[in-house]
């Protein structure tokens, strides 16, 4: 696993119990066993199974840890997604956070499905940004993933992506390719009138970014590009909107909803004494 990933489930670990788990050490033996389940209480789509296994790690492991589900599965409330045998003690006090973690990437693996099955059937795919929790960046690209969209760049360091403001920086449209196209890496370039749409094409821009248009002048602008960059559309797109912006020719729309407003689904855990 990631060390990012790691780091990320140790600061929730000592976020959550500290010097302790006072309820658990004052009520539960040390010697206890228990066997824990973990249950979908509506339908959704998993993410983040291959956080429990180093979650109970982190607190001295458990004898046994079964997933009868994969990140990517679809279930149903009631769908049993694990089952963990082990100290009682260690199965509660890891309780919330893999329920948080769980909770939240398959939140955003049930959104980022229903915008996937909202364009299939056309030549446009969705891709999710770095519009992320801090510190949750991997795990969160990771569970757009097991949803069905695709991995934007995960950082500033792996691609270069020109925006208004770089473009004010630079001066202009034409110096701000120009001085990109030295670093050897993929450049897209955001443009916002029809004066830079002509202008980044004149100037052999491959990948362009459409950002805040009508499914209608997405079109009418796709129609000038013709075939000559690649286009992603972004900017206000929603779940009813998707598919008309999908329609209009382009080839990604980058949606910032299934990162950053992905509602945590249902999932619960029920512990039982061995």
């Amino acid at each position: 696993m990631h060390s990012e990933a790691i780091d990320a489930i140790r600061r929730a670990l000592a976020e959550d119990i500290g010097a302790g788990d006072l309820t658990t050490l004052a009520c539960v033996s040390e010697g206890t066993r228990a066997r824990g389940f973990f249950l979908a209480r509506q339908a959704l789509v998993l993410a983040g199974t291959d956080l429990l296994r180093p979650i109970y790690d982190e607190r001295g492991g458990v004898e046994h840890l079964e997933l009868f589900h994969a990140d990517g599965d679809h279930l149903q409330e009631g769908d049993m997604v694990a089952e963990v045998i082990g100290s009682a003690r260690v199965l509660l006090e890891c309780e919330r956070t893999a329920l948080n973690f769980m909770q939240r990437l398959s939140g955003i693996a049930t959104l980022a499905r229903q915008f996937a099955a909202q364009v299939e059937g056309t030549n446009c795919r969705v891709l999710d940004t770095r519009k992320t929790t801090p510190g949750l960046r991997r795990l969160e690209k990771a569970a757009a993933a097991a949803g069905g969209v695709v991995n934007h760049r995960m950082g500033l360091w792996d691609a270069i992506l020109i925006k208004n403001n770089h473009i004010a920086a630079a001066g202009g449209v034409r110096p701000a390719l120009a001085a990109a196209a030295k670093a050897g890496v993929p450049v897209q370039i955001e443009v916002r009138s029809l004066a830079e749409l002509h202008e980044a094409l004149d100037c052999g821009a491959a990948h362009l970014l459409l950002d805040n248009l009508s499914p209608q002048q997405a079109h009418d602008w796709i129609a000038i590009v013709a075939g000559r960059a690649t286009v992603e559309l972004s900017g206000g797109v929603d779940l009813d909107s998707v598919r008309n912006y999908a329609e209009t020719g382009a080839d990604f729309i980058s949606v910032g909803a299934i990162t950053h407003s992905a509602p945590a689904v249902d999932l619960s855990f029920r512990l039982e004494l061995l």
